[in-house]
């Protein structure tokens, strides 16, 4: 069995865990494939992480030679199963701070990350969070749809934040049950390549809790583009005039979303990174 060495950094954003590949020139491991990515993220097998972020220049890699004149950087995700990601708020920002603190970007500012969504600009906030341009939200045709689980079921609404999610509010984040299998949806045709799943409460005003389900992982301590689904779909049926700012408590801690006149949204929370190593795959 051929082995080979990667080296990591790991890292966390309201407890949603990565590990982060530094393969900037995209030669050291330009194909990181679904098994390597489930060896590395497997908590009894290898380091454990919700997702893989490699950190690679956007000219050194095929989705992202697009952004090459806009961008430096592309944050290749993948989720802990092996599958390719479009986007990933947390990550974005935990990508952000690894290049501020490798000294691969200006400290000072705002940097743009490419990804397979888009392109997402980060900027460093002087209490030392981040605040990430998520885009616009989308509404797609979702009429009737409902999401299962815990063996209770509830209307649902469907929000495109350059992923998919499908948001559920409910009286208790307790309903959904343990949510170790993933919620079915329907009509099961609307997300034939899966979705992410947000279980929502109203706090006060403008304060939402929220637990969630993501594709390819299971249940998380956070999801940064469910938060954003979550305020922007809250916020729609509410008819919310904009600029307005929620507040989005998840298990792993609190973010801050801000919904702007333009009809974009704006995510803020913070970024830490914990460990570094290396770890033999084979």
């Amino acid at each position: 069995m051929s082995t080979s060495t990667v080296a990591w950094v790991k890292g966390h954003g309201t407890e949603n865990d990565f590990l982060l590949v530094p393969d900037p020139d995209g030669i050291l491991h330009p194909d990181l494939d679904a098994a390597a990515v489930r060896q590395l993220c497997d908590r009894r097998r290898g380091v454990g992480a919700d997702g893989v972020l490699r950190v690679v220049r956007t000219g050194a890699i095929e989705d992202g030679r697009a952004f090459a004149g806009t961008a430096e950087w592309f944050m290749d995700f993948r989720n802990a199963d092996g599958s390719v990601g479009e986007m990933c708020g947390n990550g974005v920002r935990v990508f952000a701070h690894f290049l501020r603190t490798s000294g691969l970007v200006d400290g000072a500012g705002e940097v743009p990350v490419a990804t397979r969504a888009g392109l997402r600009p980060v900027r460093f906030e002087a209490d030392g969070q981040l605040t990430v341009g998520m885009g616009v939200p989308g509404f797609p045709e979702s009429t009737g749809l409902v999401m299962s689980a815990g063996g209770r079921t509830w209307d649902a609404v469907a929000v495109d934040m350059g992923n998919p999610h499908v948001v559920a509010m409910v009286d208790d984040l307790a309903d959904p049950g343990a949510l170790l299998d993933p919620p079915v949806w329907t009509p099961a045709e609307v997300f034939p390549k899966g979705v992410n799943a947000e279980f929502a409460v109203r706090r006060g005003e403008r304060h939402l809790a929220m637990r969630v389900h993501e594709r390819g992982v299971g249940e998380t301590r956070s999801c940064g583009t469910g938060a954003c689904a979550v305020a922007a779909s809250v916020a729609r049926a509410d008819g919310v005039t904009t600029p307005a700012s929620y507040r989005v408590d998840v298990p792993g801690g609190t973010l801050t979303i801000a919904l702007l006149p333009d009809g974009s949204v704006e995510m803020t929370g913070p970024a830490v990174l914990t460990a570094r190593g290396e770890m033999v795959l084979g």
